[in-house]
């Protein structure tokens, strides 16, 4: 008889939970499903349960992630050749997810990825607010390949919530509207002008960075969730920590930034049990659909870490959560410019390169 280690047993419990729970979920919904009956459906105890998953509410965001991790990548759309085609093309395979009208109320839910009672709390709906205005801005990043001079974010936040209106009445009339007419409105949507600007009215008023000159020990090992491989944090750029309730700040490291530099961004939150999992969801979801739109060329610039502790660590921060926005220029394997509190990221990148500290002689 093989004997598991400790990791494999854990692991092994771990897989029994969530596939009890995305049994009990699709059965029954969210609202009605019971920590004990997952338990009883895995052969477990309920203190197993609970050892893996705080709550029904990790437990459901659990189950959803290893439901959009696990999908079937499904085909790459052909290069789009407009904002239009764009727009279309995403449109097209984000509706994917629809559930058909025979499909059963519970599961069409989780198919949808569906929030409905879940974030039942102020904390929660925050969240969820400020990771919608991220999830725009990776969509607009990708748009504005077509209109290099323009921004789009009121457009991709538009287009969203055209897409997120379709998921919620899906969930209430399944099978009401056409897919392809909603991905035909979309791919319309990109001949309304919409006066997107960039001017955010407290930019001028934000302290300036602190000019250093401090040892960068970067971490490694950390995924680029945009990208397909690992993030190169001892190259040159700009490093952006926000906490979960801050994310709508990572449009102003990306905007301020320079031609060409490398910015990362780090997302770190004080609850990663069901604030982490619902950042990991979304983000996850979001990517996925753009992937088989645009190639990664798209953010080429741009990297996005969701973050245990290490980056925030490493930069200085004793404990980050979901309020925490700071950010650190590196240089030459040094942190030259440091900042935190609003506007954090838009206080490093536009720093004069006159007043940024320069690396001792012997380490260059």
């Amino acid at each position: 008889m093989v004997r598991l280690t400790r990791v494999q047993q854990q692991e092994r419990t771990r897989a029994s939970v969530l596939a009890a729970a995305k049994v009990e979920f699709v059965e029954r919904g969210y609202a009605l499903a019971k920590v004990d009956r997952i338990a009883e459906r895995a052969e477990l105890t309920r203190g197993a349960v609970y050892s893996n998953f705080p709550g029904k509410r990790a437990l459901y965001l659990a189950v959803l992630i290893d439901l959009v991790e696990n999908a079937a990548a499904g085909e790459s759309s052909a290069p789009p050749v407009s904002l239009a085609d764009a727009l279309g093309a995403f449109a097209r395979i984000w509706l994917e997810r629809l559930p058909l009208v025979g499909d059963s109320a519970s599961g069409g839910r989780l198919q949808l990825r569906s929030l409905d009672g879940v974030l039942d709390d102020e904390r929660g709906r925050e969240v969820l607010a400020q990771v919608a205005r991220l999830e725009a801005l990776l969509l607009a990043t990708t748009l504005e390949l077509y209109t290099p001079a323009g921004r789009r974010v009121r457009l991709a936040e538009l287009v969203l919530t055209l897409l997120d209106g379709s998921s919620h009445r899906a969930e209430t009339a399944p099978g009401f509207g056409d897919p392809f007419d909603l991905a035909h409105a979309c791919r319309h949507l990109a001949g309304i002008d919409l006066a997107d600007t960039w001017a955010p009215p407290h930019l001028p008023y934000v302290s300036p960075a602190e000019p250093c000159a401090d040892a960068w020990e970067a971490p490694t090992g950390l995924a680029d969730r945009l990208g397909d491989d690992q993030v190169d944090l001892a190259a040159d750029g700009l490093i952006a920590v926000l906490g979960a309730g801050r994310l709508g700040a990572a449009e102003e490291a990306v905007r301020s930034a320079r031609p060409g530099e490398q910015v990362t961004l780090v997302v770190v939150t004080d609850d990663p049990a069901e604030t982490g999992r619902l950042v990991r969801l979304r983000i996850t979801d979001l990517v996925g659909c753009l992937r088989r739109v645009f190639a990664t060329e798209a953010w080429r610039h741009l990297r996005l870490v969701l973050d245990g502790g290490s980056v925030a660590s490493a930069i200085g921060l004793t404990e980050p959560g979901d309020a925490t926005e700071a950010a650190v220029r590196v240089r030459g394997g040094r942190i030259v410019a440091r900042a935190q509190g609003r506007g954090a990221a838009h206080a490093v990148a536009t720093v004069d390169g006159q007043n940024v500290a320069r690396p001792p002689k012997d380490t260059m």
